[in-house]
Order: structure tokens, then sequence, then C-alpha cells
């Protein structure tokens, strides 16, 4: 899809306008963190370039091609959802969720720290995908984004809070947007970015090749994989994509990927009514992830109106099925604190609902993705 302005940070694109130029790529991180220090910039403020550079800059690129058009707030101001406008008229959300780093545990002891906070960004607008317990999946696909817009939600995310982690868990499969997820990674965790790879966690539902080639090219990379049943039926039904992706050999290309990453791999599992929350469910999955190393994510299933038929275990269910996994199976798992329900930025929310709030930004003390990995 042709745009008429290019972001500059989308990755690929400055880069080889830039080598076709004869610019050296290395002048980039400067205008990057002159960008995101000066948002409203003109290209000549920034000092020192060639004029080249300048000229390209002016032709073809702009700081933002996207804007915050609503900031909404829950109401315990500890999540932040972004409605992002693209230059194309389409929106993509994005969501800021705050922690306290004194709620983790190291060796059974508190955590030193405080508060920070998580970003979680789209990569697609709508997704393919079509799980039937998803808003984002009732949108159907519309376009992958740009590395440069996926980008600028960690940008417009930054002016808000300070971000220290980032999840792929937005709208969208990443996986099937490859290139520029990966583009827009890199970024992040070089110069001014800066963001540690162990501190982003990309979310699949499990697409097997994507997988593998994301093993060779990013193999330090968090993954977290939306497992949501512990036997193909289920998952078929609940995923009609999974189809296309075997159960076992899903869970082969896992384990070669934990292989080469010497992590372990997040599974998130949500918690459907007399769907997946049985204990006989609990029980296949501790024997599905027996030689797996993995952090299991129970997450409550958020109501999605009249999108889904499904209704929410009840939390006597829930703990059960943790105590089965935990006891039976010595599988560390966590229950996923509901965060953003209200302003339907929780997980499996996540649909264009155009908004004109805008409000001030707090934060409280949750624990956080960041916490699982010890």
């Amino acid at each position: 899809m042709a745009f008429k302005w290019k972001s500059v940070f989308d990755v690929s694109a400055i880069k080889s306008d830039f080598e076709v130029a004869g610019l050296n790529p290395n002048f980039i991180p400067q205008i990057w963190k002159h960008v995101l220090k000066n948002p409203d910039c003109r290209w000549d403020d920034i000092p020192s370039l060639p004029s080249a550079a300048y000229h390209l800059l002016d032709s073809k690129f702009r700081p933002s091609t996207s804007t915050v058009h609503a900031a909404i707030d829950s109401s315990d101001l500890v999540t932040t959802k972004l409605l992002i406008k693209l230059q194309n008229g389409e929106f993509v959300e994005a969501v800021i969720m705050r922690y306290d780093t004194r709620l983790g545990k190291y060796d059974g002891k508190p955590r030193l720290g405080g508060p920070r906070s998580t970003l979680c960004v789209s990569s697609q607008v709508g997704c393919k995908m079509g799980c039937n317990f998803c808003a984002t999946g009732s949108m159907g696909f519309k376009y992958n984004l740009t590395s440069g817009e996926i980008l600028e939600q960690l940008v417009h995310a930054s002016r808000i809070s300070a971000i220290r982690n980032v999840v792929f868990m937005g709208m969208g499969e990443p996986l099937n947007n490859y290139s520029a997820v990966v583009d827009a990674i890199r970024a992040m965790t070089a110069f001014p970015f800066q963001l540690s790879l162990k501190k982003i966690t990309l979310s699949t539902v499990g697409i097997i090749h994507g997988i593998n080639k994301l093993q060779k090219d990013m193999p330090n990379l968090n993954l977290a994989v939306s497992l949501h049943a512990p036997v193909q039926e289920i998952r078929c039904q609940i995923m009609p994509a999974a189809r296309a992706f075997p159960l076992e050999k899903l869970m082969n290309s896992l384990r070669d990927y934990q292989t080469s990453s010497q992590q372990k791999i997040l599974i998130e599992y949500i918690m459907l009514d007399a769907v997946n929350d049985e204990e006989q469910h609990a029980h296949q999955l501790g024997k599905l992830l027996e030689t797996l190393e993995s952090v299991v994510n129970l997450i409550p299933f958020n109501p999605i109106g009249s999108l889904s038929s499904y209704s929410t275990s009840d939390d006597q269910k829930v703990v059960k099925f943790q105590k089965i996994l935990r006891g039976t199976y010595n599988i560390r798992t966590t229950i996923r604190k509901q965060m953003g329900q209200d302003i339907s930025g929780a997980c499996g929310q996540l649909v264009i609902k155009k908004a004109d709030k805008k409000t001030s930004c707090s934060s409280d003390i949750l624990t956080d993705i960041e916490d699982l990995r010890i």
C-alpha cells in the first residue's frame, strides 16, 4: 500500500533511501534521537546532517505519519489505551500498562525497584486468524503495519510514560507481518530506544514457519504462544487458523526454539467456561508441556459483547486449574490480572471504537510480564 509520506521510523524505507542517495545510514539514529526529543521539529532543525539528507527527508519523510486520536484511561488509572490514527485514515490501538517491580520476586525475595510501564503494541490493522473469542478477529484483516507505524506506537507512548517493556500482543498476528515486526524490534533495541531484547515479548497463535525463522533471526527474543487449548480439536474450534498448525508440529517447533534460546516460553491460555477449563484439560495441558520449560499464564476471558457466546470461567475453576498445573506437573502457572477491561483494553478486547476522550495518566501497583521471566 503506497502512502504519500514515509515515517522517518520506517527502518527499511529510510535505510534504502539513504543508501540510494549515497548517504551514510549512521545518521539515522541521530535523526531519530532528535525527533524523539522534538516531536514537532522541522528537518532543518537537526544539526550536522549532509545537505542531501535534508532534501531527502523533506521530500519523502515525516517525523510521524500517525497521531494519537484519543488517550483513554481506565477507571483505576493503571491502563491507558491509545487510539492511533494512521495517515490512510485507519486506526490502530496500543495499550500502556503500569506495574511495580517491587511486587515481583527474585530467589523468593521481593525485587528492588519501583513503578514501570509495559506497552502492548499492534502489528496489523485487524487480523486474519479469526480467533472467535477475540474482538480484533471480528474486524477481519485490513493491512500490515510498516515498521515505522509499529515504532510510532512506542514513540507516542513514551511521551506519556517511560516504557521499559514491549509486548507484541495487540491487534494482529506479528508473524504474519514478519519483516516489519523484526525491523521494528531491531530498532527498539538500538540507539536511541535501547530497550533490552529480554524486555520484548512476541506473542503468536503458533505460526510454525515464523517461529522457525525467528529462532534463527532473533534467538534471544521472548516468545509467547497463544495455545488456549491442550488438544488440536478444541484449538481448531476456538482458533480456526490452528488447522494449519497441528499441535504436535507446533510443540516440536517450540522445543527447537527453546533449545536455541535457552529461555522459558510463555504459554497463554484463555479460560473459557465449559470449553477448555475443566480438570481434564489441566491434566492434558500438563502432559503436553512436560518436555517444555514454560510459564503458563491463565487469562480470564474478557467479554466482547455480542461478538462472542463464551463465558468467563469462575474464579474457583481457574484456581483449581492452576493448582493442578503447579502441584501435579510442577509448571509455574500465573493468573493474569485483568487490566483495562472497562476501556476495552484488556486481552482480546482490542477492536476499533473511535473516541475523543483524553485524560491524565497515573500509576498503581501490579505485577507484569517481566516478573514472569524470573
